[in-house]
């Protein structure tokens, strides 16, 4: 028990530690502030792109990335070569997003002393995923025409309407969550701050 006190003790004055590393240096803590938002952002541009592939081109099989654009049909075994061949460009690039997320995040979990808001994480996850949705969606399905979220449906415009329809709510959605989480996760800090204060101030005498 005695051990596990002074273990508690140690962590307690390195997190004091690096807050006021933190607090000394502004322009570092906004740095991490910048990589966690796009960490965020990117991870739900790699899962809504994920999504998008796996599950409508690959098990519904609803789309491929060039069925509407008239020279690769899905019906020839040439034109769905092509197909896959672009299927999985799309799915490299959903990929690099989500590495790239995936990179930033543990550049700002770094440091212990950053405070993590769930909430502002899962409504960054949201707010890609949305983002992926509405720009995919409006320039793949509405300005190249290259493809549509349903190509045996009789109501193409429809599905693609539905689209960006799920998008959009998905994307203000996580903005009102992550302004909440961002609230939160400042509140911490503060109060962090608060408690590493008056250490800080004892050191000196």
């Amino acid at each position: 028990m005695r051990m596990s006190g002074v273990y508690r003790a140690g962590n307690d004055r390195l997190a004091r530690e690096r807050i006021e590393v933190a607090m000394d240096h502004p322009r570092e803590s906004g740095a991490r502030r910048t990589r966690l938002i796009w960490a965020g952002l990117l991870f739900g541009v790699g899962l809504g792109g994920f999504f998008d592939g796996i599950v409508l081109h690959q098990i519904l099989q609803w789309h491929h990335m060039l069925t509407s654009e008239g020279s690769y049909p899905a019906t020839t075994v040439a034109g769905l070569e092509t197909n896959t061949l672009w299927d999985g460009l799309f799915h490299a690039a959903t990929w690099v997003a989500t590495a790239a997320g995936l990179w930033l995040l543990w550049r700002a979990t770094r440091e212990q002393h950053v405070p993590l808001s769930t909430a502002l994480l899962i409504g960054l996850l949201l707010m890609g995923w949305g983002s992926f949705n509405l720009i995919e969606g409006t320039v793949d399905h509405h300005i190249l025409t290259i493809h549509h979220v349903r190509e045996d449906s009789s109501h193409q415009g429809l599905w693609d309407l539905a689209f960006l329809l799920w998008g959009a709510p998905m994307l203000v959605g996580g903005w009102l969550l992550a302004k909440t989480g961002e609230a939160e996760q400042a509140a911490t800090a503060a109060g962090r701050r608060r408690g590493a204060a008056p250490r800080r101030t004892g050191s000196g005498d």
